[in-house]
């Protein structure tokens, strides 16, 4: 049996299927963003207890840590 071309059905319905895609397309974007920003705060809060754990095994005080760092 040929099959034939899938017919799209009139110019309206058409509207709604790209219409009701796009929609699904924000929200998976949507989704993905928030999942972005949970992977950007995580890496953050992993970078800084880093810096902190290096700062303390350094031995060096608050004050000539911050001295070291606006010294660049």
């Amino acid at each position: 049996m040929p099959r034939g071309r899938k017919k799209l059905g009139t110019v309206e319905e058409q509207i709604e299927v790209l219409r009701n895609e796009i929609e699904a397309l924000k929200a998976e974007t949507k989704k993905k963003q928030d999942k972005l920003k949970e992977l950007e705060k995580k890496k953050e809060a992993e970078d800084n207890k880093e810096i902190m754990e290096a700062v303390a095994k350094s031995g060096k005080s608050k004050d000539e840590i911050l001295r070291l760092i606006s010294e660049g």
